[in-house]
């Protein structure tokens, strides 16, 4: 007969940041055994319950569970319950490698028929109660016990006993920490079953079930990066079998694309800037490199210890204006020049349920009423522009573009889509903004570069997913027109007194100043940064460039500062041109206002404005004469706006 061999010694594991340095060391050290006899016998049945019913009637397999678990898979047709016994899962876990194969699976039922022999059927639960693993970096039920409800094991009461009970099947899924629907769902799940199995009655579970379950707070798991480890945890268990033992106990190197030393630029700015502001106002910052999608810099909240929700990832929000370089992008594409004109004025647009959709600027001034240059429109952000190109362009290719550009989420094909009305991760936000930056290129975002085990032998290897989604021509002119959003009279003029080198962006405030973004690029870094509060009641009350805006120049200039300043690579087949900001027609000395536009060669308008013409000679001035020192005062000049080139 086989005889059980030695248990695993856990050995700690690496996290790597993109330059080598340790971000963080995940070991297996936070585990207290207890005796079973201190472990309540309810938090045991419900154990058995959900695991292994037939716990004390098998011999260490459960042919009846087998046979069982094999004709609900065959109904199903596909893998939807495994038939291991509490027993053969102890001796995986003490025993046995990670790899699925019949050999390891033979091995596994003669050792669990072994241990079966060796040890009491107490003994056996004794052990898998002080193996298993529930997540947040927890093993066994003692340390479970006091990582989510602040008390030893030996207090744990029945509802409590039952959500622990629910975690180890998968312990990122079901945390109450991350998703606490989902753990209420799987608590009812194993109260249903202990019920099947004798061990409570219904009233008993109904009673847990409605039972107020105070979690623990303050729980702090790593220091540097946590919102980053935490994703670098959940997918290792997520996707092998035996994740947690390979980051807590087999001692495997993790290389991931962070930069540290852009981490702490990302997290000092977020501190810098929102530390007067209310507690409670949160939000996320995702960095990535264009070309590569390599995730350099991730903050998934303002106090990791007191909320394990990343927002980088996790909170879907209208990015508000944001949104707008998607729609340019399309419109760019399909043949509309940075000097193609639209008015901004009243208007309405019929919708389905009968009320007609009337879209209005920001600010006290509803309406500009007057013809905008595309360039100027998104510069200035202007709402009316962008949702009459939409309605020309269609919502359905809006949508189109900001999906193939790297945006996942399911977005609603509305006019109001253009105003950014649909919800997006902070983390989709910059990767489609870095197919900008990379000159049309769109990359996969990436945060693990390559695992090995404890010997240096190569578990998994990642290298950039890549995929050209529009031209670079078409890249760089939505990048000269983000770029003027720095400009005097932009919305991110504010900004440029910060980030000293050349860069693009755009600012996002949503309805009612509920949620705050600001997202941009240089050509070596892109990055989005959203601050909401994780209570839809409540608002931000400040635009994005005002808040989201300097955390996002703050980081960038800090994360950069050792990288020459380099300007966006202009592509062979692109001209500029000084347009009239009334006509988008070439401009003349008689033209109020101006402004430097890029076109695709061939595109570039070629006639002169003629519109000021009569205006200029009234004022003493001939179509070619002399730029007058009064020319500030000739009709048509809009108060407030400066002068660009």
């Amino acid at each position: 007969m086989l005889t059980l061999p030695t248990p695993k010694v856990p050995v700690a594991s690496k996290v790597y940041d993109v330059n080598n340095q340790v971000i963080a060391t995940l070991y297996r050290e936070n585990r207290v055994e207890v005796p079973v006899e201190k472990i309540p016998q309810m938090t045991r049945n419900a154990f058995i319950a959900v695991e292994d019913t037939r716990f004390y009637k098998h011999f260490g397999l459960d042919p009846v569970r087998i046979i069982g678990a094999a004709w609900r898979n065959l109904r199903s047709g596909e893998l939807v319950e495994g038939g291991s016994t509490i027993t053969q899962q102890t001796v995986k876990n003490l025993y046995l490698s990670r790899e699925k194969t019949f050999g390891r699976k033979f091995r596994e039922a003669l050792l669990a028929v072994q241990m079966e022999r060796k040890y009491s059927k107490d003994e056996i639960l004794e052990l898998y109660l002080n193996q298993i693993y529930f997540g947040h970096g927890a093993y066994g039920v003692e340390i479970a016990a006091q990582t989510y409800f602040d008390k030893p094991a030996s207090e744990l009461d029945l509802a409590e006993s039952a959500m622990l009970a629910g975690l180890p099947k998968a312990p990122n899924t079901y945390s109450p920490f991350k998703d606490w629907d989902k753990a209420r769902d799987r608590q009812k799940t194993v109260l249903k079953r202990m019920t099947a199995a004798g061990f409570i009655t219904d009233e008993q579970a109904d009673e847990a079930f409605r039972e107020k379950l105070i979690l623990k707070s303050g729980r702090t798991e790593t220091e540097t990066a946590p919102y980053f480890i935490s994703e670098v945890i959940q997918y290792l268990t997520d996707k092998y079998e035996d994740g947690a033992d390979m980051l807590y106990a087999e001692g495997i190197s993790v290389y991931t694309t962070l930069d540290l030393n852009m981490q702490k630029a990302a997290e000092s700015s977020f501190d810098s800037v929102l530390q007067d502001n209310d507690a409670q106002l949160d939000g996320a910052l995702a960095a990535i490199e264009p070309g590569t999608g390599h995730i350099r810099a991730m903050v998934g909240g303002r106090d990791f210890s007191r909320s394990k929700f990343n927002r980088a990832v996790q909170a879907k929000r209208q990015p508000g204006s944001a949104f707008k370089p998607f729609l340019y992008t399309a419109a760019i594409d399909r043949g509309y020049t940075q000097g193609s004109t639209l008015t901004c004025e009243y208007v309405e647009f019929p919708q389905d349920n009968g009320k007609p959709y009337k879209p209005t600027d920001y600010g006290a001034a509803p309406y500009h009423n007057r013809p905008l240059t595309l360039k100027e429109a998104l510069k200035i952000s202007d709402n009316i522009v962008a949702v009459r190109l939409a309605g020309e362009i269609t919502p359905r290719t809006m949508t189109e573009y900001a999906h193939k550009m790297g945006i996942e989420s399911d977005l609603r094909p509305y006019l109001s889509l253009a105003l950014g009305t649909s919800e997006v991760t902070p983390l989709e936000m910059a990767a489609a903004y870095s197919t900008l930056a990379s000159g049309g290129i769109k990359s996969k975002p990436l945060f693990i570069l390559k695992i090995t085990d404890k010997k240096g032998r190569v578990i998994e290897e990642n290298a950039p997913v890549t995929e050209r989604v529009i031209s670079d021509s078409t890249a760089y002119l939505v990048t000269d027109m983000l770029s003027a959003v720095f400009d005097p009279g932009g919305t991110a003029a504010s900004l440029s007194g910060i980030i000293s080198r050349p860069a693009a962006g755009k600012t996002g405030t949503t309805q009612n100043y509920r949620d705050a973004w600001f997202v941009g690029y240089t050509p070596h870094l892109a990055a989005s940064v959203y601050i909401g509060y994780d209570n839809p009641e409540k608002a931000v009350g400040i635009p994005g460039g005002k808040i989201a805006g300097p955390i996002w120049a703050r980081f960038m200039s800090q994360a950069l500062e050792n990288v020459p300043p380099e300007q966006f690579s202009v592509p062979p087949d692109i001209v500029t041109a000084n347009i009239c900001t009334d006509t988008g027609l070439l401009a003349t000395p008689l033209s109020p206002d101006t402004i430097r536009a890029s076109f695709l060669k061939g595109t570039e308008p070629r006639e002169y404005c003629t519109l000021h013409f009569f205006s200029g000679f009234e004022n003493g001035v001939g179509l070619w004469g002399s730029w007058p020192e009064s020319r500030k005062n000739l009709p048509g000049k809009r108060r407030g706006q400066q002068q660009l080139d």
